[in-house]
């Protein structure tokens, strides 16, 4: 059976709720770095201060855009994800917009 943290090497360790506070995002920073996740995965309000934690680790920061619902407009999306990039972000993860993934974005919008 393979080993805890060689299955956590390939975890992103997320957490999105609205409600999530700094304590609860530093506990999954915490254990990120314990059992050697391959990210912690935010969002951009927190993108700075998890990059900080990780700054001495293998474990990288992540940060989503257009979370939840993909709907915002490219140059919004685009701008958020400059900015967590500004802050320290190693990976950004894209929320799509289903309708427009579904219909093959037919009118290029």
């Amino acid at each position: 059976m393979s080993e805890p943290t060689h299955i956590a090497s390939v975890i992103d360790h997320t957490l999105l709720k609205p409600e999530a506070a700094w304590e609860d995002v530093q506990r999954i920073v915490d254990e990120a770095l314990r059992y050697r996740f391959a990210s912690v995965c935010v969002n951009g309000v927190y993108v700075s201060r998890v990059a900080a934690a990780l700054a001495d680790s293998a474990v990288k920061t992540c940060a989503v855009v257009g979370f939840p619902l993909g709907a915002g407009s490219n140059e919004a999306v685009c701008g958020e994800a400059e900015f967590a990039a500004q802050d320290g972000a190693d990976e950004i993860d894209f929320v799509a917009h289903v309708p427009m993934l579904l219909a093959c974005d037919e009118d290029g919008a």
